[in-house]
């Protein structure tokens, strides 16, 4: 039987159960599950393996890709600074990025960038995945471009140019690359082991993703709609997240590496009001504008209907019914990894894994786990 490692709190030994029932039936490779309810570590779990032959044990150490989890911590580079006084949500992005106002995205604010309502959601076409490696002249061109959608009006999911977009606000404010600026003033200050990217000496500790059995053909699409040139602008494939040039780049929409306690060190403040185990990390006042709601509906780049706030999504039952209503900000990776901050509960949920779900946000094993959690909350002590 594959060996499931870690501890959990009394009343938290169901969620143990959910997650050895996935391993068990094989629908699980290799996984950790983290949980913080008020600075207390209820859940800390991993197991598994790091390979798709299963040959290799996933370790307390083993990071992993965890794709669109990544915005979460770009989110949250951007509330830092806002947090400072040095970035205005409500403010026209070319106040601190001029070249952005060109082809009428003059107007266009931060909080659009934030919330995935920018327009700009991709590169126009003919991109390669490899343009988005060169950070600063893909900002570059995504700074040139006419807006696909009016801004503002809808969501288009930024799927791998979130990071691009925030990340020169964060370069042009500070004079730093995202990944520096999330090391320097996120990872170190909260003792996180998170990076954008990886470095060359985590190499050996990496678990590589186990792509879908079938990767998502936007081929099908309509040529004209956002959705197809969102995700031709460029085109990837999940096995890019094994490759060399991925993770030595900066995206800080997708190619962030972490496990899930790493991923709940790092965002527990927004659940805890700002706390963290080293003092006061952002002012309450800043987190309550996670929660001015942007847009609500279908989103034209990923089709779900999708509640955004600034930086993180809400909770829409229509999408992910296992999520509560509530002061709950989230988001997930490509495969079914899942970061929960629920301020009602000061909890924090972290799932990470590397045998990718089919879905684009979410999947059964998230939905037993976190389930699990919430049940194992209301039922039982938490410490």
């Amino acid at each position: 039987m594959t060996e499931l490692n870690g501890t959990v709190s009394p009343a938290f030994e169901p969620v143990r159960d959910a997650v050895e029932e996935q391993l068990r039936s094989g629908a699980e490779v290799g996984l950790s599950l983290a949980v913080d309810v008020d600075g207390r570590q209820v859940v800390d779990l991993w197991g598994g393996h790091r390979d798709a032959t299963r040959t290799r044990p996933w370790q307390r150490d083993t990071i992993t890709n965890v794709w669109s989890i990544t915005k979460t911590v770009t989110s949250l580079a951007a509330l830092l600074l806002v947090d400072a006084g040095e970035l205005d949500l409500y403010a026209p992005v070319a106040r601190y990025w001029p070249e952005f106002a060109a082809n009428g995205k003059q107007h266009v604010q931060v909080r659009h960038l934030l919330s995935h309502t920018s327009g700009v959601s991709g590169l126009d076409r003919p991109a390669r995945l490899e343009d988005l490696y060169d950070v600063r002249a893909a900002a570059a061109r995504m700074a040139s471009q006419r807006p696909w959608w009016e801004p503002g009006t809808a969501s288009g999911y930024h799927v791998l140019n979130y990071g691009h977009l925030v990340g020169e606000l964060v370069h042009r404010l500070t004079g730093l690359p995202l990944r520096d600026f999330v090391d320097q003033h996120i990872a170190q200050p909260l003792g996180t082991d998170f990076q954008i990217g990886l470095r060359d000496a985590d190499a050996e500790r990496v678990a590589d993703v186990v792509a879908p059995a079938l990767d998502f053909d936007p081929s099908a699409l309509d040529h004209g709609t956002a959705a197809y040139k969102t995700f031709t602008g460029p085109s990837f494939g999940a096995g890019a997240a094994n490759t060399p040039a991925w993770r030595a780049a900066d995206l800080g929409a997708a190619n962030g590496h972490g496990n899930a306690r790493s991923v709940v060190g790092t965002l527990a403040p927004i659940a805890r009001a700002g706390a963290s185990a080293h003092g006061r990390f952002l002012k309450p006042g800043t987190i309550g504008l996670v929660f001015d709601e942007q847009s609500g509906g279908t989103d034209l780049v990923s089709g779900l209907h999708v509640r955004w706030g600034i930086g993180y999504a809400l909770p829409d039952r229509r999408t992910l019914p296992w999520i509560p209503d509530g002061r709950i900000a989230f988001w997930g990776g490509w495969g079914g990894s899942m970061a929960i901050m629920d301020l009602d509960r000061r909890m924090t949920i972290g799932y990470v894994m590397n045998n990718m779900g089919a879905d684009i946000l979410g999947s059964q094993r998230a939905a037993a786990y976190i389930t699990a959690v919430y049940r194992a909350l209301a039922t039982g002590n938490p410490t």
